[in-house]
């Protein structure tokens, strides 16, 4: 209960601050958690995650549906609640076809890119609001623009207010990181705003929030429409679910318990679903809010639901404490949830660990800032899959050679002692050998074969690191091993997993590349342990063929 109230204290403010950045009524962000934090109770498997809106979530939303509604902000808060139906029922699909260990498919280091990117963006569209005049949702450029050419108006009583709000947001994170400080600060904007007086200073506030729960009630959409909104609520989704489950490892390793992927899609489904039959817009498991959670000894969901008890109390008792809320202080409460997204720590890393994944993650940042978070996140997606397939369309291929004194065979570059067995090439390829990397191995095979010093007897080809094969590869080391064979070479693989040396069998080769019934080592390979293969007589050179 002690958790679940400071969550909410929490909570209130945020929420109104997120919806006021998704460009929706600042009530439905006191209804998405409301809503979703009861359905998550009894259905997700992280005991400490709580689940709202987040910063990335609503931005995308503001700036890819601002276009789509023309103006009208009802039909802006019917596509946003739409988006949360379609963001639930993929949620749920997901988790029917059980895909919660493969729905990963924005990279942790897209990911990093991505918060750095839209964090930046986040920022800058809450400047105007701090300033004291409107903001606008628009790419990056656009809002400069904006700012650039209202800053001459710019209403100094609103800077001051908002600088000050962010200033004690931050010195009471720092200092009292346990105490609901953005309830604090929420509070003495009020007092401050009842003040005698201060209406002279003209500070923008919230207004009025309706009072009263949501009725349910499903979105009207049009079909017209639904082209743009399903490349939006994947994105949400995708956004929405790495968000969620990573909060929820972090947490459930801090506990020392398991969280189960399909679970937390099941979760995420039935709280965007709740969502849209309550008029809310997209929401996830934060970290943010999630770690408050925590930090106030959570340790079940049961806390979730008295914050979701708590906004019906706000919501039919107390919204009228909330009308004189101002506005600098929704953007203080805004720029102070996205710092955690500037993860400059993991682009350092990234960059001493790994150049191709710092690359994938700056020219995710770049492609948010350049072309909007939507199209940002695809592109980032889509390089991201490009430098994989580039680096899996290039597999290493390694000369291997016996340890003395052993039957361990090991990489001739990384092992200076290990030794060519005469007659016999031994190599591995790194990697799963499919369709579009058959055609650089089977080069590397050729020159083995041409280049080998005679009389070369066996060709081995080491795949314990091989767990994939395709139907282009099971041809083509079919066709090699025919034309090995016509030279008296024959062609074997070793350590080959099961699924490989079934899909082997399947394709009927005989044993052309060996025996398919069991794996065989490397050593059983080269000192012939396995049966004998005839090869045909080599009238090209003139030697018999070798018995194996």
């Amino acid at each position: 209960a002690l958790a679940g109230s400071t969550l909410a204290a929490y909570a209130v403010p945020s929420s109104i601050a997120h919806a006021q950045l998704a460009g929706m009524p600042v009530a439905t962000g006191l209804y998405c958690y409301l809503l979703a934090g009861i359905a998550y109770a009894l259905t997700g498997s992280c005991r400490q995650l709580a689940v709202g809106p987040t910063s990335s979530i609503a931005l995308t939303l503001a700036v890819t549906l601002s276009g789509m509604a023309a103006g009208d902000p009802t039909r802006y808060a019917e596509l946003a609640t739409a988006t949360a139906l379609f963001v639930g029922l993929t949620a749920l699909f997901a988790w029917a076809m059980r895909w919660g260990g493969i729905v990963h498919f924005i990279s942790e280091t897209v990911l990093t890119g991505f918060k750095i990117g839209a964090g930046t963006v986040i920022a800058i569209s809450q400047i105007p609001l701090l300033l004291g005049f409107a903001g606008q949702h628009g790419d990056l450029v656009a809002t400069f623009v904006h700012i650039g050419r209202n800053l001459p108006n710019t209403h100094v009583p609103s800077l001051v207010l908002g600088v000050t709000a962010l200033v004690l947001l931050q010195v009471g994170h720092w200092w009292k990181p346990r105490w609901p400080v953005p309830l604090i600060v929420v509070a003495l904007s009020l007092l401050l705003m009842e003040v005698p007086g201060i209406d002279r200073f003209t500070i923008a506030t919230v207004g009025a929030i309706p009072a009263g729960l949501p009725l349910p009630a499903l979105p009207h959409m049009h079909w017209a429409e639904l082209g743009e909104l399903l490349p939006l609520s994947l994105a949400c989704f995708l956004l929405a679910y790495n968000e969620g489950i990573a909060a929820a490892r972090l947490l459930a390793l801090r506990h020392e318990y398991a969280v189960d992927p399909n679970r937390e899609l099941l979760g995420l489904g039935a709280a965007n679903v709740a969502i849209a039959f309550g008029h809310g817009f997209p929401s996830a498991g934060g970290l943010s809010q999630s770690l408050v959670n925590d930090e106030a000894r959570a340790r079940t969901p049961v806390s979730i639901v008295v914050c979701s008890a708590w906004m019906a109390i706000v919501l039919v008792f107390l919204t009228g404490l909330f009308d004189v809320l101002p506005q600098p202080l929704l953007a203080a409460l805004v720029l102070a949830s996205v710092q955690s997204m500037f993860k400059i720590d993991e682009l350092r890393q990234l960059r001493r660990v790994s150049k191709a994944e710092f690359v994938i993650a700056m020219v995710t940042i770049l492609a948010v800032l350049g072309v909007g978070i939507l199209k940002g996140v695809l592109v980032a997606c889509v390089f991201s899959l490009a430098m994989l397939i580039r680096r899996l369309a290039l597999p290493e291929c390694v000369l291997m050679g016996r340890i003395p004194g052993t039957d361990h065979f090991a990489s001739l570059v990384r092992h200076p002692t290990a030794q060519v067995v005469p007659g016999i090439v031994v190599f591995r390829p790194n990697a799963a050998l499919l369709y579009f990397n058959v055609d650089n191995v089977r080069e590397h095979m050729l020159q083995l074969l041409t280049r080998a010093e005679p009389p070369l007897r066996k060709i081995i080809m080491d795949l314990s690191f091989t767990t994939e094969l395709d139907l282009s590869t099971i041809r083509m080391l079919i066709d090699f091993a025919r034309r090995a064979q016509e030279d008296g070479v024959a062609v074997l693989l070793a350590d080959a997993h099961y699924r490989v040396r079934a899909l082997l069998a399947r394709e009927k080769n005989g044993r052309l590349l060996g025996d398919m019934a069991r794996a065989y080592s490397i050593a059983e390979l080269v000192d012939g342990l396995q049966y004998d293969v005839p090869l045909p007589h080599d009238a090209g050179n003139g030697r018999a063929a070798a018995s194996l």
